[in-house]
């Protein structure tokens, strides 16, 4: 049992997400749990969020050093979705409030829709599809390919693009990606040297990279002119990584044969908006409204992975996965009370810390430690029977930023 009632957390989850993690939280004993089918301005939550505990969003939201500082009881924030750029980290950090997410659990989902997309552009079946409605017979076999035997290049090698290269090479394709970080290859995918090596020898391109300032425009004017004349472009990542006009020129120009683009630099709020782009009426391209990993399986997995991860601080103090408050792992702790005291990480207030409480008798059972560039965290097991008075010493070391009684 934690020692603050769970009827009186407050969850709330935006977004749609899914209703198992509804489900799950109230399974474990959690009542108030509201859930919002979409987006709120910055304004709208930082006065919604006032009284909140934990809050559960997807892409859209984003969670501002405005919205945080208004979230005064916020513990934890849920990202249901692979990314964590639509919250100010370095203000989440300051305020001591953890950030999780699903990194893994949409992989699947948005793999397999590459590779479909790869399969539908290299046939240039959009082409073929929009004849077919408007009652053109478009049979033809120039310019039409197979997947098998070509090159499947990507940009980024992580959890998403390492599952793209398993399926590519199942299919028959050989595989050259790049990454800058060091990646074991997986089946036969060989490591380019630099991006213009991967870009001369891939015949579809496929891009996993966060977005950042150094992946923005990552594909452009420049750098489509390595491109193999005819190759395919597909970018599932982030809307910024490609220029789109470039693109655009490429595709009309018939040096890049097609390109699938499921996220855009500027996506519309909500379900209905109007929408531009300016690849809309370009020959064999797909356009898709961010939805690779958007497939019930993906949901479910995302739900139940995030809302773990929420138990598991709330209930045991564990912040494995955290890209804020340091990932520790804790083991339970029979016979004491369990204080979680986040502070800011300067030399001395571990041993305040424990200089408080040995100059008043208190006995620590366990202490765990863990620290970042900006904050530390730790976890002091304590005595049953003087844990109160341990919970106030701590409160009133320096540099604290939040203590917590959990059990």
């Amino acid at each position: 049992m934690t020692s603050y009632p769970k009827e009186k957390i407050k969850i709330l989850f935006l977004e749609n997400i899914s209703d198992v993690a509804v489900k799950n939280f109230h399974k474990h004993g959690y009542e108030q749990v509201e859930r919002i089918n979409k987006a709120m301005t910055e304004d709208q939550l930082a006065e919604a969020i006032k009284d909140v505990h934990i809050l559960g969003i997807r892409s859209k939201t984003q969670i501002t050093k405005k919205v945080l500082d208004a979230a005064k009881k916020l513990q934890a924030i849920g990202c249901f979705c692979i990314g964590v750029n639509q919250v100010d980290l370095k203000a989440a950090t300051k305020n001591g409030v953890v950030v999780f997410n699903a990194p893994y659990s949409n992989t699947r989902s948005v793999a397999e829709l590459v590779i479909g997309a790869s399969i539908m552009l290299i046939r240039r079946v959009p082409d073929k599809n929009k004849a077919a409605h408007e009652g053109f017979w478009m049979k033809e076999a120039k310019g039409i390919f197979e997947l098998r035997g070509k090159t499947m290049g990507i940009i980024g090698y992580g959890n998403i693009g390492s599952q793209v290269s398993v399926m590519a090479e199942s299919l028959g394709m050989k595989v050259v990606f790049f990454d800058e970080a060091v990646k074991l290859p997986l089946g036969n995918a060989e490591k380019a040297k630099s991006i213009k090596e991967l870009l001369q020898k891939s015949d579809v391109l496929t891009l996993h990279v966060p977005g950042t300032s150094n992946t923005k425009s990552l594909i452009n004017k420049n750098t489509l002119k390595y491109c193999k004349k005819g190759a395919i472009v597909i970018n599932f990542a982030r809307g910024t990584v490609v220029d789109l006009e470039a693109l655009r020129a490429a595709i009309l120009d018939g040096h890049i044969g097609g390109a699938a683009v499921d996220v855009f630099p500027m996506e519309p709020e909500k379900q209905g908006d109007p929408f531009q782009t300016p690849l809309q009426g370009c020959p064999n391209v797909i356009l898709t409204p961010h939805i690779g990993g958007s497939t019930e399986e993906a949901q479910e997995n995302i739900g139940e992975d995030v809302s773990a991860k929420l138990f598991n601080y709330l209930e045991t103090g564990i912040t494995f996965g955290s890209h804020t408050v340091p990932a520790l792992a804790l083991p339970p702790q029979e016979g004491g009370h369990r204080i979680l005291h986040i502070h800011n990480n300067v030399p001395g207030v571990l041993s305040e810390i424990n200089t408080q409480l040995s100059r008043n008798n208190i006995n620590i059972l366990a202490q765990y430690l863990k620290t970042n560039d900006d904050i530390g965290y730790v976890v002091q097991d304590v005595d049953k029977n003087i844990s109160a008075h341990a919970l106030h010493l701590l409160k009133e070391v320096k540099a604290t930023i939040k203590v917590r009684m959990l059990y």
